[in-house]
């Protein structure tokens, strides 16, 4: 396969990654400013959401770089 498959699969896998991790980390900041994140209440739809969102990108950014690894 061409050099530019590997580099695009690991762009697009740290950009996962990263963007994975963040929304992980402002949702759990977002929910310690709001007091929700030690409460016994439910956790918001929005929460999560944004932490299911998160958990996704993480694995697709797995998947990614498995690909990634095939292509050598």
């Amino acid at each position: 396969m061409p050099d530019i498959f590997k580099a695009l699969a690991s762009i697009t896998a740290w950009i996962l990654w990263i963007c994975g991790l963040a929304i992980a980390v402002i949702t759990l900041i977002a929910m310690n400013a709001r007091d929700v994140l030690f409460s016994s209440d439910a956790l918001g739809l929005n929460d999560a959401v944004a932490f299911a969102l998160a958990a996704g990108m993480v694995f697709l950014a797995v998947v990614a770089m498995l690909i990634r690894h095939k292509l050598e």
